[in-house]
């Protein structure tokens, strides 16, 4: 599986996990997710492990916490953007 359809089937998870999030808001949050984990892990000098790796961690994050990430944005001035009305609910 390519990086896209792991990042679509990940946003597909959060997006029957969280009621509260719209399809575009949940792949922004995937990807945001992605891109924080991988380059956090890096800076911690940590090798590479590939995608399926991060694809693992982002699925248990999704597990623990998918149901409240809208209330962690709702805290933090940082994602608040993320709230922002969003009419798009389709999986590109």
């Amino acid at each position: 599986m390519d990086a896209h359809e792991i990042i679509k089937s990940l946003t597909q998870e959060l997006v029957d996990k969280n009621p509260h999030l719209s399809v575009n808001k949940a792949q922004t949050w995937i990807e945001l997710l992605w891109s924080d984990f991988e380059s956090t892990y890096a800076k911690a000098g940590y090798d590479y492990r590939g995608a399926e790796y991060t694809e693992k961690i982002i699925r248990q994050w999704i597990t623990s916490y998918g149901d409240k990430i809208h209330e962690f944005a709702g805290r933090n001035p940082k994602y608040a953007h993320l709230l922002d009305a969003d009419e798009d609910t389709t999986l590109q």
